[in-house]
């Protein structure tokens, strides 16, 4: 049980990497501090986009909208956040 509980929370860890990943790379396009049109650079865009956007555009849903401020990865991070901690402190020691 332990092994599936790790596996779990390295996931939701790698998903929090990609989610920060993804803020850093939107701030340096947004003050065009890196080129756009490299073609290394179209690739790290469209895979951070791809693995980050289905599910800020669902929290997006549920969050009032407060114009040019995107509150989604913040609250994102705290549904990661409870995740691991209900994972560890309340389910694994009911099961182990």
């Amino acid at each position: 049980m332990y092994a599936l509980f790790s596996t779990i929370d390295l996931a939701l860890q790698t998903y929090t990497c990609i989610l920060i990943a993804n803020a850093i790379f939107s701030w340096l396009c947004a003050f065009n501090i890196i080129n756009q049109h490299n073609q290394a650079i179209r690739i790290i865009s469209i895979f951070l986009y791809q693995t980050t956007e289905p599910v800020l555009r669902s929290v997006r849903r549920v969050l009032p909208n407060l114009g040019a401020i995107d509150i989604s990865p913040i609250v994102l991070f705290l549904i990661i956040y409870f995740i691991q901690i209900f994972m560890w402190r309340t389910i694994y020691p009911m099961v182990s």
